[in-house]
């Protein structure tokens, strides 16, 4: 029998493993983000290092920290020796660039709900009724339509006066004066009185009076009736072919709506654009959008015949080695302390920093010149002549990794002499041409854009006549992928873009 004998041993292993390493987040970090982003992250930077300073404009001389002997962790600091007099460790410096004080200003975002509230408090209605009303208003979404029934919102109202009601009438009961107890108690019992569907009605007709025109309506064929009606149109005929025709209007079947009402079909497309002047979402306008600003991180420019490509960084902060702390860091005998690592840390940090946005500089201007290069033809004529471009192609250019290329491009802008456009725009698959080349997708879907745009609206151009129209021009393309085409443009089949 064999014995176990507990005890302690130890064993030597070799193993490999593969550590993150937080200057490599840090670099992809900073080539992933956009130039809004950038700026911000580099004035935090600067504010909490204290080795690096702003770059004078009228001095671009990069002082550089001597890199040898900067990771030795053997040498003594004094840390009181080598900070500023006001400077706490590990605290913000004191930047150099003027700073200005300007009072905050409170801007008034007012949504849909807010406007008619407004409007209610206007308008000479009772607690009941407000109540009512607040709740029809509380269930209208983004678009301006109610999202509930009217049901759902009686229920609501209940709710909300139910929790009240005990404390009303208990407050009620405590009244002096027999005459004004009753009064109070006589108020809160019409106040508390079932609900009914016709009064609920009845206010969402109110909420339906209000600015914008159609707003509260249960459904779009409503939301027109609504704004029809506000315009004195009840009479026309485009009132009844939303009130009796809605599902063949909505269809375009102008010929079948023409048959049932006993008109032409000129008729009733005159009526239906008289309709699309309407708006199906009345409460769009007030929908709270955050502004979105975009600011274009390079630049192409024409010069003597030759497309440039800039940086577009000269609201970038522009950081260099302070030059106080360089000289006191120069001498290093005076390191003695228990604070140089933190010293070390700072250095290698900022030398670390400008590196890495001088990096990210270089990258997004190789990339740019790749694909200036490869895409000449559009700049010079336009988005018909864009070519297939892909990630892997300016990677192996560049010889850097494709996912590198990636993050350069990811939300990044460019200003071209033709407009404002992502990085990412420049880049799609092909399709084969008769010639042996490729173009662009994004070059097809702006062809069969003009395509339509130029048909004749009395024959328009059905997905096998586009085929037949581009395979002429000299590219090859099955119908199907004309269909999806047309509809990631937002273009109707044939039979719904036909007029007479």
């Amino acid at each position: 029998m064999n014995e176990f004998k507990p005890g302690l041993h130890t064993e030597a292993r070799i193993r490999q493993e593969l550590k993150a390493n937080p200057r490599l987040y840090q670099a992809m970090d900073l080539l992933y983000i956009p130039l809004l982003e950038l700026q911000s992250r580099l004035e935090q930077e600067l504010a909490e290092n204290p080795f690096l300073e702003l770059s004078e404009p009228d001095n671009e001389e990069d002082l550089q920290v001597e890199e040898e002997g900067q990771d030795d962790a053997d040498d003594e600091v004094d840390w009181e020796e080598v900070m500023l007099d006001d400077f706490d460790v590990g605290g913000p410096r004191t930047p150099y660039e003027p700073r200005e004080y300007l009072e905050p200003v409170v801007v008034e975002d007012r949504n849909l709900h807010d406007f008619l509230a407004e409007q209610i408090g206007l308008l000479h209605l009772d607690e009941r009724q407000l109540q009512i009303a607040g709740e029809i208003v509380g269930n209208i979404d983004d678009d301006g339509l109610l999202s509930c029934s009217l049901e759902d919102v009686a229920s609501g109202v209940e709710a909300a006066l139910a929790s009240v009601r005990e404390k009303l009438f208990s407050d009620a009961g405590e009244i002096d004066g027999a005459e004004a107890r009753e009064a109070e108690i006589e108020a809160l019992n019409r106040l508390f009185a079932p609900l009914g569907a016709d009064e609920v009605e009845t206010l969402l007709r109110v909420v339906q009076s209000l600015d914008p025109p159609g707003v509260a309506a249960r459904d779009l064929r409503e939301c027109l009736m609504i704004q029809l009606s506000r315009l004195g149109l009840e009479d026309t005929l485009a009132h009844r072919l939303v009130d009796e025709h809605f599902d063949g209007f909505v269809n375009r079947r102008w010929t079948e709506i023409a048959r049932e009402m006993g008109i032409s079909r000129r008729e009733v497309q005159d009526a239906a654009d008289e309709i699309a002047k309407l708006d199906p979402r009345p409460g769009s306008r007030y929908a709270a959008e955050p502004e979105q600003y975009v600011i274009p991180d390079l630049v192409v420019d024409l010069i003597g015949g030759e497309y440039m490509v800039f940086a577009n960084d000269t609201g970038l902060p522009r950081l260099r080695f302070s030059r106080s702390y360089r000289e006191v860091v120069a001498d290093r005998e005076k390191f003695v302390g228990a604070n140089k690592e933190f010293i070390a840390n700072k250095l290698n940090a900022a030398q670390w920093l400008i590196r890495v946005i001088e990096q990210r500089r270089r990258t997004m201007l190789e990339v740019m010149r790749f694909i200036v290069t490869a895409q000449r033809e559009f700049f010079d004529k336009g988005v018909h002549h864009l070519k297939p471009l892909t990630l892997r192609q300016v990677a192996e250019h560049i010889e850097m990794a494709e996912s590198t290329v990636s993050r350069v491009t990811n939300e990044k802008y460019v200003q071209t002499p033709g407009g404002v456009y992502p990085l990412k725009f420049f880049f799609s698959g092909g399709l084969p041409t008769v010639m042996g080349g490729d173009i662009s997708t994004r070059g097809v879907q702006a062809r069969i854009r003009n395509l339509v745009d130029e048909e004749d609206t009395r024959r328009p151009l059905t997905d096998q006549a586009l085929v037949n129209l581009l395979k002429s021009e000299g590219i090859k393309i099955a119908r199907r992928t004309v269909a999806k085409y047309r509809d990631q443009l937002g273009i109707l089949p044939a039979r719904m873009r036909k007029r007479v």
